[in-house]
């Protein structure tokens, strides 16, 4: 059941994403991660985490973006493959390239080329060539954008099966390169190289974006009228597709060539229709803004659900992790120990056996609720799984195992009543502190506690064990 339904949820993710419902995926990206989580399902996680990734791209959140990148790359360096890690490159390439951080873009694409390159990748390692040309052509360095694209075109040339249109698309930066070293012949012969590969009338922005090609060449040859000409053909294509974002660049391009014709009433005719375009824009981004805006909301919500349990409603054990890390930045100067207590319940598997577990997931939720009530607002209780919890407090070790030892009382009075029996509830505890120099982490913490919980249990369960101390 809990396979079908990851399917499911990652079919609906990917699908959700590929129709531009962004606020959906991310919603629904959430609930495939508490699942994917929940059954320890990395494939699912990383799915959830790419793909909330690239929808905060799309809606100009890229703080978010990166968060969601920071998380899959965490998984990936354990769990993933090389596939992972190139959905992890190409996504951080477009997030360093919107922020304009070219260095650490380029960085990234030199990673994807070397392991595109290892698996034999044409098509990635040919598009990897692309995205850093482009870069070098923003940058202005041309001579350089100029090498890159010959290897991705050489790349392309390699893919099976053969791909014309993987090849016209690092053609552009070839062509685009030349125009702007003033090699205007060398740029038309690898247009014209273009057009024979009949790839134009099947793909409509490939298409438009060959008649702005032909804009610059002709604009640099001082070929106005017929530059503006090949922008306005540009333009005619993206408006059956409507990219709003490459018509604003059409549209500065008939601009500034209309201005260099000295026809001031075009000028003022495609101004008229940029102020629209602008307005346009304006209302996309504002509309993004209400999403990102509800997005957050929503989020909220979910983190609160995150951080509970939800059998038991106390916190889960990602919350108490992270609580306890916040805690151990602040150690040294708040001079006050960390303390953990691990607990769980003796001879639980028996109340399953006997009574089902539906009855043993209602012991679990009267422990809670009822530990939850015994302890003060400086100690937090949460489930770490199963029929073990965990405590955290600032307080010293000594303290800490007085509380123990008030928990396991508070246990002993419980009676659970089940079919007119009585079940009583008895628990073994084991207890740690930072006051050990050697626990520097809740990882750390936490085993040292788990490690005493199991000692508590070799000698005669229902006791309290602190290192040497047995209470």
């Amino acid at each position: 059941m809990g396979k079908e339904l990851l399917s499911s949820l990652q079919t609906e993710v990917t699908q959700l994403r590929a129709e531009g419902k962004y606020q959906e995926t991310i919603e629904k990206a959430n609930e495939l991660l508490e699942i994917g989580t929940l059954y320890n399902d990395y494939k699912s996680m990383l799915i959830a985490h790419i793909n909330q990734a690239a929808s905060y791209y799309s809606i100009g959140d890229i703080e978010e973006a990166f968060a969601s990148m920071e998380q899959y790359e965490e998984i990936t360096q354990v769990h993933g493959d090389d596939a992972d890690y190139l959905q992890l490159y190409n996504i951080l390439f477009l997030l360093y390239e919107f922020n304009k951080q070219y260095v650490l873009a380029k960085e990234t694409l030199q990673k994807s080329m070397h392991l595109a390159e290892q698996l034999k990748k044409y098509n990635i390692l040919s598009n990897a060539y692309s995205n850093y040309s482009h870069v070098c052509i923003k940058l202005e360095e041309y001579e350089e954008a100029l090498d890159v694209a010959k290897k991705g075109l050489a790349a392309a040339k390699l893919h099976e099966p053969n791909t014309p249109v993987l090849e016209v698309r690092v053609m552009f930066n070839i062509a685009h390169a030349y125009i702007n070293l003033n090699l205007l012949e060398d740029a038309n012969l690898i247009m014209v190289e273009m057009e024979q590969k009949n790839v134009f009338d099947s793909f409509v922005r490939e298409r438009a974006q060959f008649q702005l090609l032909k804009g610059e060449w002709l604009r640099k040859k001082k070929a106005y009228k017929e530059a503006f000409q090949a922008y306005s053909t540009a333009k005619e294509i993206v408006n059956t597709y409507q990219d709003v974002y490459l018509l604003k660049t059409i549209q500065e391009k008939r601009l500034k060539t209309s201005e260099l014709m000295e026809d001031f009433h075009l000028s003022y005719q495609v101004q008229k229709e940029y102020i629209n375009l602008l307005n346009i824009i304006n209302e996309r981004e504002i509309a993004y803004k209400a999403i990102k805006l509800n997005v957050k909301h929503q989020l909220s919500k979910i983190q609160k659900k995150a951080e509970l349990d939800y059998l038991t409603g106390l916190c889960n054990r990602g919350y108490l992790s992270e609580l306890a890390t916040t805690w151990l930045r602040d150690v040294k100067e708040m001079k006050t120990p960390i303390s953990c207590i691990a607990f769980d319940l003796d001879g639980f598997k028996a109340v399953n056996d006997v009574h089902g577990h539906l009855m043993g997931d209602k012991v679990i939720r009267e422990v809670g609720k009822v530990c939850k009530s015994a302890l003060s607002p400086d100690f937090v209780i949460g489930r770490y799984g199963g029929d073990e919890f965990v405590v955290l407090g600032r307080s010293s070790l000594d303290e800490t195992v007085k509380l123990a030892n008030v928990l396991k009382e508070v246990m002993s009075g419980m009676r659970i009543v089940v079919n007119e029996q009585s079940i009583t509830i008895a628990a073994s505890f084991g207890v740690s502190s930072t006051e050990d120099d050697s626990l520097n982490s809740f990882d750390e913490l936490f085993h040292m506690a788990d490690m005493r919980l199991y000692n508590a249990k070799q000698n005669g369960k229902n006791q309290v064990y602190a290192g040497n101390i047995k209470v």
